[in-house]
C-alpha cells in the first residue's frame, strides 16, 4: 500500500508536485479548469504546512520540443486566481537556475515548472531529467491520478530518487472509490462497457468477469461480440481480428456464470453522419450500421441497472455526440445516476456524457482519469502507485 499525503510530516519542507493540468485550451484560453479545480485541497494543505511547493505537469502533446501554444503559463495564471496568490512560473523544466529559484521560494511559496512534455526525456522515462526533477524537492507527492498508468519519468523514476513520495488528496479518493468495485463490492455489482474497440477493454472485460454479476456491453465494441454470436451485424464498425478472441471471453463468462448483455435492438443509419435519420431495427441491414443501443436493449439495461448496488461504467452506448445517436447513452446515464447503489464513471467519453446530461452532480464518483482508471480495474495497482508504494513516507 501506498503511503498517503496525511502521514507525511510536513513542516516547511520542500515538496515537487504532480499534478495533472493537461487542460482543454483555446487560442491560450482554459476552457475547463476542473482538473486545476481537483487539485487545489492538496496544494492548500502543502501551503498551510509552510511548504516551498514545485508544481510540475504536462500538457496536451508536444512531441519533445518547445511549443508556445502549449505552454502552462496560462494555467500557473488560473491557479494563481484560484488561490488568490502569486505563482512563480519558471520559462524551463530543469536546471540550477530553475533550482535556485526553487531554493529561494518563501515558506508557503509556489513556483510552476514549464510543460514536461517540452522534454523528450519524459516519456521515454529519462534518467537524467528524473534527477534534475528530483533536486527541487525533498519530498515528492503525485496528484495526477490520470497519468499514474505512465512510465513517465516524473511518475515512475522520481519518486524513487525522493527521500519521501506519497500520494495526494485527489489520488487518494480516486483509489479509496475504486477500491469500492475492487474489493468486496456490494453485490448485485453491474459492469457497463461501450466504446469502440474491445481491444482497448478485452483485459477489462476478464477482470469485471471476476467482480461482477452482469456485464452490460455497449457501443461500436458490441458489434464485434455479436458477431462473435453469430449474429449479422451489416455494416457495422467490428474488429474482424478479435472476433475470435471475443467468441473466447464470452465462453469463459458464461462459465463462471456472468450474464452478459448485448444489444437486441439498434439505432442504424447507412453511414456515421450529423445529418443522417437513425432508424430503429432488431435485425441490421447489410448495408446499413449499428450507432446507438435500441430502445428495448435500453429498457432492459435500465432495468439491470436499477437493482444494483455497484454500477462501473466506461464507455458511451453509441455515437452521442451526434442528436441522432444520443438516446442510448443518455438512457443508461440516467438509470445509472438514478441508481440507489455506488455508482462510479470510469472517466473518458463517459464522464464527458455524464456532464453533456447534467447528471454529474448524481454520481457517487466520477474519475478524473479515463485510462488510468480503466488500468487500475484491469491490473488492480498502477506504475504510479507501486513506485511510491516501494519508497514509502
Amino acid at each position: 500500500m501506498y503511503a498517503t499525503l496525511n502521514e507525511l510530516d510536513l513542516n516547511g519542507d520542500e515538496v515537487l508536485l504532480r499534478v495533472d493540468f493537461n487542460v482543454p485550451l483555446n487560442n491560450g484560453e482554459i476552457t475547463d479548469d476542473t482538473r486545476i479545480q481537483r487539485a487545489l485541497p492538496t496544494i492548500k494543505h502543502l501551503v498551510e504546512k509552510g511548504c516551498k511547493v514545485v508544481i510540475c505537469s504536462h500538457l496536451g502533446r508536444p512531441r519533445g520540443r518547445p511549443d508556445p501554444k502549449l505552454s502552462l503559463e496560462p494555467t500557473a495564471a488560473r491557479l494563481a486566481e484560484l488561490l488568490d496568490t502569486e505563482i512563480i512560473f519558471a520559462h524551463g523544466i530543469i536546471g540550477e537556475d530553475i533550482e535556485a529559484i526553487a531554493r529561494d521560494l518563501p515558506a508557503g511559496g509556489i513556483m510552476m515548472i514549464e510543460n514536461l512534455r517540452f522534454d523528450p526525456g519524459e516519456q521515454g522515462g529519462d534518467q537524467t531529467l528524473a534527477a534534475g526533477l528530483a533536486r527541487l524537492g525533498r519530498f515528492y507527492v503525485t496528484d495526477a491520478f490520470g497519468t499514474l498508468h505512465r512510465e513517465d519519468a516524473s511518475i515512475a523514476v522520481v519518486p524513487g530518487l525522493m527521500e519521501k513520495a506519497v500520494g495526494g488528496s485527489l489520488v487518494t479518493h480516486e483509489i479509496e472509490n475504486l477500491n469500492k468495485l475492487m474489493d468486496k463490492p456490494k453485490r448485485p455489482v453491474v459492469g457497463i462497457l461501450g466504446g469502440a474497440k474491445v481491444s482497448d477493454k478485452i483485459n477489462v472485460v476478464e477482470s469485471l468477469a471476476r467482480r461482477c454479476d452482469t456485464l452490460i456491453i455497449g457501443g461500436a465494441m458490441a458489434y464485434t461480440f455479436l458477431a462473435a454470436k453469430g449474429i449479422d451485424t451489416g455494416n457495422s464498425r467490428i474488429e474482424k481480428g478479435k472476433v475470435l478472441l471475443a467468441k473466447r471471453v464470452l465462453e469463459r463468462c458464461e462459465e463462471k456464470g456472468l450474464t452478459i448483455l448485448l444489444p437486441t435492438d439498434h439505432v442504424v443509419a447507412e453511414k456515421l453522419d450529423a445529418e443522417a435519420e437513425g432508424q430503429v431495427v432488431d435485425e441490421i441491414p447489410e448495408d446499413m450500421m449499428g450507432l446507438d443501443i435500441g430502445p428495448q436493449t435500453l429498457k432492459a439495461y435500465t432495468k439491470v441497472i436499477s437493482k444494483a448496488k455497484t454500477v462501473f461504467w466506461n464507455g458511451p452506448m453509441g455515437v452521442f455526440e451526434m442528436e441522432a445517436f444520443a438516446a442510448g447513452t443518455q438512457g443508461v446515464a440516467q438509470a445509472v445516476a438514478k441508481c440507489k447503489g455506488f455508482t462510479i464513471v470510469g472517466g473518458g467519453d463517459s464522464a464527458a456524457a455524464i456532464a453533456k446530461f447534467g447528471l454529474s452532480e448524481k454520481i457517487d464518483h466520477v474519475s478524473t482519469g479515463g485510462g488510468a482508471a480503466m488500468a487500475f480495474v484491469e491490473r488492480g495497482s498502477l506504475p504510479g502507485l507501486d513506485v511510491i508504494a516501494k519508497k514509502g513516507s
